[in-house]
């Protein structure tokens, strides 16, 4: 059975003081969140010992936005998957199109990121889109089919999430038609061996729109960036209707 997951991705923001006061704005909005429901905050790497500290034992678990692929090594400014671990982190976002636009990320390297990340017992979030462009062309399909061949190769997808963002949804306000999500998120189904992985949709997810997004059938979650740096909106998001 298809679990839900909603993550939050903060991207480079929130001190730690920041993000303690979130917490204790979201913290008692999750009362009545259905349990079957997994809540994720991905947040910058100071703030994930602070988050840990202050998340043990409630509904919500710590996630990293990214990790190395090399257990250790000279890698300056990397973080690797036993460092994340080691201080409670359970989830990791990979290969976002941030990460693939500014920083050099690859398919083949977040294959490796990937599969470090399952052997330290992490669960990745595997992200994968098209452009702009890439849509325009009439590639949305062979873009995420190439990114799914190459980053799924050797990687358990008994513990694994997938979130679909299309790139040019990112933080423009411009959402993809739930529709159209739910279209190719079908697609990206009908390429995996395990049917229950559960698939995200990312792109301008906001409280204005989650209810109908999460009513596609084949829509297992969000991956929300800006409405989730509020504790009203991401309580919103989290108990979607």
């Amino acid at each position: 059975m298809r679990k839900i997951v909603i993550a939050g991705n903060w991207k480079m923001y929130k001190t730690q003081e920041e993000s303690a006061e979130f917490l204790n704005g979201f913290l008692p909005t999750l009362e009545d969140t259905p349990s079957d429901r997994d809540v994720v905050l991905c947040v910058p790497y100071t703030d994930l010992t602070v988050l840990s500290q202050n998340l043990h034992g409630s509904r919500v678990m710590v996630g990293a936005q990214n990790v190395h692929w090399a257990s250790e090594g000279a890698f300056t400014g990397e973080i690797s998957a036993k460092m994340l671990t080691e201080i409670g982190v359970r989830y990791v976002t990979v290969g976002h199109s941030e990460r693939r636009q500014y920083f050099g990320e690859t398919d083949d390297t977040v294959n490796q990121r990937l599969r470090a990340a399952q052997e330290a017992g992490l669960t990745p979030i595997l992200c994968v889109g098209e452009s702009k462009q890439e849509r325009d062309d009439g590639d949305t399909e062979n873009v995420i089919f190439e990114q799914l061949k190459i980053g799924l190769e050797e990687v358990d997808q008994n513990n694994l999430v997938i979130a679909y963002e299309p790139i040019w949804a990112i933080g423009t306000g411009d959402t993809c038609a739930s529709e159209e999500a739910n279209r190719v998120i079908g697609l990206i189904r009908s390429k995996l061996t395990n049917q229950d992985v559960p698939i995200q949709y990312g792109g301008s997810v906001k409280p204005e729109n989650v209810d109908e997004i999460m009513a596609q059938p084949e829509i297992d979650g969000a991956l929300v960036g800006g409405a989730s740096l509020k504790p009203e909106s991401f309580a919103r998001i989290v108990n979607f209707n």
